[in-house]
């Protein structure tokens, strides 16, 4: 009889761990995370084409090991990734006598010549991050015309998935962090706001082109209302 009572009373703690749990994980699933363009075209480590200074294998482990936790705490982790057609506009490549990073003038709109980078189906196209953390991958940068350093739109105003991806999903709350400070996770972090979320981006998570333009970039960020983190803090997290 003894082990009979013992068995229930288990049953039913382990019912209440049960629910306290999912409530935790319903309530923590508002808040979601942006990993941006951790990809390898963007590493000194994978030595890409379009490297961004500080993204050796160490800065590419500690992202990863910031999304391991973030995901064990219940948050929805979600993902951007350049994913460029190899005939695309930003490529210098693709404009004869034009050099890497000039800066030219397309239908009005001011554009970057970028390396060719993040290529569809190459090897430093991939994102580094452990994939499985991954609830959703939106790709970007996929129209030949436009430039899109932003998750959630192109330079042509044509719309990503991942307003809908977050909002199907309940998330009202954004932790931004990854490559580059200064342009995607600028852009992500800004539409994000614009779009009406609450926005969080991780300082140490993330890499700059250049130091001036990322910090004019935090500015800009923090002008929006987004609130920036030196490095990350679950506490403060918990409390967004």
């Amino acid at each position: 009889m003894k082990h009979i009572i013992f068995f229930i009373i288990s049953m039913i703690l382990g019912g209440i761990l049960l629910v306290s749990h999912a409530t935790m994980a319903i309530a923590a699933g508002k808040i979601g995370v942006i990993v941006v363009d951790v990809q390898g075209d963007f590493t000194t480590w994978k030595k890409g084409s379009l490297a961004v200074n500080g993204t050796d294998k160490a800065f590419v482990e500690k992202v990863q090991k910031a999304t391991e936790t973030l995901n064990r705490e219940g948050y929805l982790i979600f993902g951007t990734q350049d994913w460029h057609p190899a005939d695309h506009i930003s490529f210098y490549t693709n404009h004869p006598g034009k050099k890497a990073f000039e800066v030219i003038k397309i239908e009005g709109r001011t554009q970057v010549l970028w390396p060719p980078h993040c290529i569809q189906g190459t090897e430093n196209a991939k994102v580094l991050v452990d994939n499985n953390l991954f609830l959703a991958v939106v790709q970007k940068g996929r129209d030949t015309r436009y430039d899109s350093y932003s998750g959630f739109m192109d330079d042509g105003g044509a719309k990503t998935e991942m307003d809908q991806i977050l909002k199907r999903n309940g998330i009202q709350k954004l932790i931004v962090y990854g490559i580059a400070t200064d342009y995607c996770v600028k852009a992500t972090a800004i539409d994000a706001a614009d779009a009406g979320y609450k926005v969080f981006v991780v300082e140490d998570l993330c890499k700059g082109v250049a130091p001036d333009t990322s910090a004019k970039a935090l500015k800009e960020m923090k002008k929006k209302g987004i609130t920036t983190l030196k490095e990350l803090d679950l506490q403060k997290i918990r409390c967004f």
